[in-house]
């Protein structure tokens, strides 16, 4: 018998699906992340990980989006032979449209990232369409779907190797961790895939996602596999790196390893590795024909008691009278609490001013003596002053550093770490690299108090704002001698780890 599924049972669906997991964590992230907070001994890590969990639960009540990218759209299709889809559109069309009505939501408006010709004019979409669709026909009366939206910050770090068929998982995977640094906001999840072919290897990493944090029950109860096994010696071997939470030093940077596996050519060993941040986001429903799928509301009390305030040692900032010699005074780990106005700027906004630069045209704003924050944030909704506006990864501008620093800037704020030839520029202009926390969007934005366009406004999320903060909580990550706590927090705590390993095993 043939299972009618109606269009717009499917649209509606998708568009409840990509809503829900803009504002709510899956609980099972909750908990596990609630039991490494337990269990961290990293203050810096440990604090981190309150503002993550805090914010969470402020977006679950504000129905607002947990980190401001709210990430490209990966819709995974179990399609049962016996159903069929009743419109004149394609099934592309269709998801998207379901895609369209989540991010144009007028109560919950999420930020439009996509960008169509990809290689050259890169021009926004506006509403985060199209997704990408993976499709798989299967016997059955009944869709299943998996919906998930992934931050550009976390999809950058994926990696992919041809490995030899002798070559080991685990060392490839703990040569690969380190690199990818903290920008995809750890701690979350790695998905691996292994088998396959180039795409296959890819598409099984990015599937295995989508399955529930179990880390600490499959440990309780042993490996009944060698999937089974593999899964946690990565786990162990990747937490006792000691990068921690968002790469600043300590007990947990991931809280599970999954893994899909699919046979592959006698000559070959793919592997894939994707991982999932602290804004992790997916979804699962099925449609049977009877009508939309709606997703079931999380308790509010099933969230960890965890409510995240400023550190009382930590130093307030005045941002509209800061000096260089203030920002060398302070060393890598300070804690700050940052007041008044500074600037935002990111990709888009750097490659003008340095085209602009290059032309010996004017610049829309003076950046002499100001601090800038790479952010591209969400548009508000109501009395907000802005949406959510969590960090973007700073790498991303590093090239330009120096460029910057060179027109009198005198701070950056960011996620994660700087690359070398950052942190030689922050070095020989004596200035300062400062980091807020990746996963904690909405928190950050209760700090923002004022936010107005100040150049580049046809660049939407990603024209130049000024902001005006009030105690706006970073982290000193490379101060002025290019000390960095991205490289000595991690060291060290992987030293403990060891240590503590050692004394354990005597």
């Amino acid at each position: 018998m043939t299972t009618i599924i109606r269009e717009g049972d499917l649209i509606e669906s998708i568009a409840d699906a990509l809503q829900f997991i803009s504002y709510f964590h899956p609980m099972d992230y909750i908990r596990a992340l609630g039991d490494a907070y337990i269990h961290e001994k990293s203050p810096a890590a440990k604090d981190a990980i309150a503002q993550i969990l805090t914010n969470s639960r402020m977006c679950a009540e504000g129905h607002r989006p947990i980190c401001q990218d709210t990430g490209i759209v990966t819709v995974i299709i179990k399609w049962g032979q016996q159903c069929l889809l009743q419109s004149d559109k394609s099934l592309q069309a269709v998801v998207d449209e379901g895609v369209r009505r989540a991010y144009l939501h007028p109560e919950n408006k999420l930020r439009a990232s996509i960008l169509a010709d990809p290689a050259f004019t890169r021009v926004n979409t506006r509403d985060n369409t199209p997704s990408v669709i993976h499709l798989e026909m299967v016997p059955g009366d009944k869709v299943h779907i998996d919906v998930a939206a992934k931050g550009g910050g976390s999809e950058n770090k994926s990696k992919f190797k041809m490995l030899n068929p002798s070559d080991s998982i685990v060392d490839w995977v703990l040569e690969m961790v380190p690199q990818m640094g903290a920008g995809w906001c750890p701690p979350g999840m790695l998905g691996i895939g292994i088998g396959g072919t180039a795409e296959k290897a890819m598409g099984l990493a990015k599937e295995s996602l989508m399955g529930a944090i179990d880390m600490a029950s499959l440990k309780a109860r042993g490996a009944q596999n060698d999937i089974e096994a593999l899964r946690i010696e990565i786990f162990d071997k990747v937490n006792a790196l000691g990068i921690g939470a968002q790469g600043l030093g300590g007990l947990s940077t991931i809280l599970d390893v999954k893994i899909l596996d699919y046979p592959t050519h006698a000559a070959s060993k793919p592997v894939a590795m994707i991982p999932n941040c602290a804004a992790t986001r997916h979804a699962h429903f099925t449609l049977d024909g009877s009508g939309p799928s709606y997703l079931e509301a999380p308790k509010l009390d099933e969230w960890p008691d965890v409510h995240w305030q400023p550190d009382s040692a930590a130093r307030r900032v005045n941002l509209d009278t800061l000096t260089a010699a203030e920002v060398q005074s302070w060393k890598q780990g300070d804690r700050l609490l940052l007041n008044g106005k500074m600037l935002t700027g990111r990709d888009a906004a750097h490659k003008r001013i340095k085209d602009m630069l290059d032309k010996g045209e004017q610049l829309p704003v003076e950046f002499a003596g100001r601090v800038i924050y790479y952010v591209g944030p969400v548009d508000p909704v109501g009395e907000e002053v802005v949406g959510p506006a969590g960090p973007t990864t700073a790498t991303r501008m590093d090239k330009f550093t120096r460029m910057m620093l060179e027109q009198g800037l005198l701070a950056m704020v960011g996620k994660a770490e700087r690359g070398p030839a950052a942190v030689d520029a922050i070095r020989d202009h004596q200035s300062a690299y400062l980091m807020a926390v990746g996963g904690a969007a909405y928190l950050v934005a209760r700090a923002i108090k004022g936010s107005k366009v100040v150049g580049f406004a046809d660049l939407g999320m990603e024209a130049i704002y000024e902001f005006e903060v009030a105690d706006f909580p970073v982290t000193v990550a490379v101060d002025a001698s290019g000390a960095n706590v991205h490289e000595l927090a991690p060291r060290q705590w992987q030293k403990k780890i060891a240590d503590e390993a050692l004394l354990t095993s005597v």
